[in-house]
C-alpha cells in the first residue's frame, strides 16, 4: 500500500514539475497594454450597495468602446433596487503590463447630469478577450461615498 501511494505521489510530482517551466514560460510572455484592452466591449454588473437601511441589489447590462489611448464611452441600463435607469458614461483606463487595469468612470443620466463617479479595478483574461472587474469606489456628485460589493464580467465583442 505504501509503495502504491508513493508511486502515485511520484507521478503527480513529476507531472507538476514538468509542467511548471511551461507555466512560468507562458507568464513571461504575458504582456498587456491599452492596445490589448482597446475595442468594443459588452458587460454585466451584479452585486449590492451597502446602505445603512440594508443591502440594495444592483444589476446592469451595457456596452462601451475604448480607444488605444484608454479613453472610453458607452451606455448601460441599470436597476438599483428595482428602479430602472438608462445611463451614458465616459472614462479612462490605464492597463498595466501584468494585465491588471484601473478604470475611472463618470456616469450621466438621460439629461446629461452627472450621477456618480467610480473607480474600478480589472484583470484581463483569455488573451485580453475577457475582463473581470470590481468596484473600488462610488462617489455621488455631493461627495457622498456608496459602499458596495459590485462586480462586472466583460467580453470583447
Amino acid at each position: 500500500m505504501k509503495h502504491i501511494l508513493f508511486s502515485r505521489f511520484a507521478i503527480v510530482m513529476a507531472v507538476a514539475f514538468s509542467a511548471a517551466p511551461a507555466l512560468v514560460h507562458a507568464q513571461d510572455f504575458q504582456h498587456c497594454s491599452n492596445a490589448t484592452s482597446a475595442g468594443r466591449w459588452g458587460f454585466t454588473t451584479n452585486g449590492v450597495l451597502l446602505l445603512p437601511t440594508g443591502p440594495i441589489p444592483v444589476t446592469a447590462v451595457g456596452h462601451f468602446v475604448q480607444d488605444l489611448h484608454g479613453n472610453m464611452e458607452g451606455s448601460q441600463v441599470r436597476s438599483v433596487g428595482g428602479g430602472i435607469a438608462h445611463e451614458t458614461f465616459t472614462g479612462t483606463v490605464t492597463t498595466n503590463p501584468d494585465c491588471t487595469a484601473k478604470y475611472k468612470i463618470s456616469a450621466y443620466d438621460d439629461s446629461g447630469n452627472l450621477v456618480r463617479t467610480s473607480v474600478l479595478d480589472a484583470v484581463y483574461t483569455d488573451s485580453g478577450r475577457k475582463a473581470r472587474v470590481v468596484f473600488e469606489s462610488i462617489v455621488l456628485p455631493n461627495g457622498a461615498s456608496l459602499p458596495s460589493v459590485l462586480s462586472i464580467d466583460g467580453d470583447k465583442l
